[in-house]
């Protein structure tokens, strides 16, 4: 079994429980932990005596997207940015393809705040189990960035509209009623209830599940699925190179001289309060 440092991974047969473990960061997705994850995703895929996989994240959050803690260079190429978000777009793409292809079934036990690219890790999985404290929702979209296509082809257009364009949140019974996640349970009952459904898939012959999932998933992609993250990931890459609009870089302004914190309130703060989750009470 192999060490890892962000992720805890963790076996009972038949089920490979792999934990997202930066708490304090609300299990922001940095490039190690990304890493980290489908290597565990694989150790899983090969270990014969697992028949499921659970995702879940520490602490209160599943995970709040990518980590925005890196500098961004002040000066830099507009070739040098297109070429850096070409090749990350294209690694997101291929990273949901991965949970998507794997062999064996995978249940996210979304637990708490699941934002961007950790929104997009849930999407992939194969079964989708989120405790009632679960907040779903994209607003880096707020600051120009990229949704994914998988979010329209699982919800369809009107209903992923309605989120992906405002980057609003939407808690888990709105997750639910619009097809992005298969059941909500009381918080205290989520990982009990994803190992209850990990113990049913393994019931079923391995073999059989491995088919009926490639049947499933190579059947989407034959419909486009594939095509559509493909196009995607060049949409993404010129959205997020989009950088120097003045109101957009405002933002970064504010990021560059005043913090995160400072930065979030500039860009989240008129859309509070939100449709869904913790921050849809206004505050007093």
């Amino acid at each position: 079994m192999a060490t890892y440092e962000h992720v805890l991974y963790e076996t009972d047969a038949p089920i490979a429980t792999v934990t997202l473990n930066r708490p304090a960061q609300m299990n922001a997705l940095s490039r190690p932990l990304e890493m980290e994850l489908h290597a565990a995703l694989d150790e899983a895929a090969e270990d014969s005596a697992v028949r499921a996989i659970i995702v879940t994240g520490a602490g209160p959050a599943f995970s709040a997207g990518y980590d925005l803690g890196g500098d961004r260079p002040e000066q830099e190429r507009r070739r040098d940015v297109l070429d850096r978000w070409v090749q990350t777009d294209w690694r997101h793409a291929q990273q949901m393809l991965h949970i998507m292809e794997l062999p064996k079934p995978v249940i996210a036990a979304v637990n708490g705040w699941a934002l961007g690219g950790g929104f997009w890790i849930s999407l992939a999985c194969d079964i989708t189990i989120a405790s009632e404290q679960a907040t779903f929702g994209q607003p880096e979209v707020r600051m120009i960035s990229n949704s994914s296509f998988l979010f329209p082809a699982l919800v369809g257009w009107k209903n992923a509209h309605r989120y992906a364009l405002t980057g609003d949140h939407f808690d888990a019974q709105e997750a639910l009623r619009i097809g992005a996640v298969n059941e909500v349970v009381p918080h205290e009952q989520l990982m009990e209830r994803a190992r209850a459904m990990a113990q049913r898939l393994a019931l079923v012959p391995p073999d059989s599940v491995r088919m009926n999932k490639l049947l499933t998933i190579k059947g989407l992609q034959a419909m486009g699925l594939r095509q559509g993250l493909e196009v995607g990931r060049f949409i993404s890459a010129i959205v997020s190179s989009m950088t120097d609009a003045p109101d957009v870089e405002a933002l970064y302004e504010v990021q560059r001289t005043e913090g995160m914190r400072a930065f979030l309130q500039q860009r989240d703060g008129p859309f509070i309060p939100e449709p869904g989750g913790p921050r849809s009470t206004p505050a007093g």
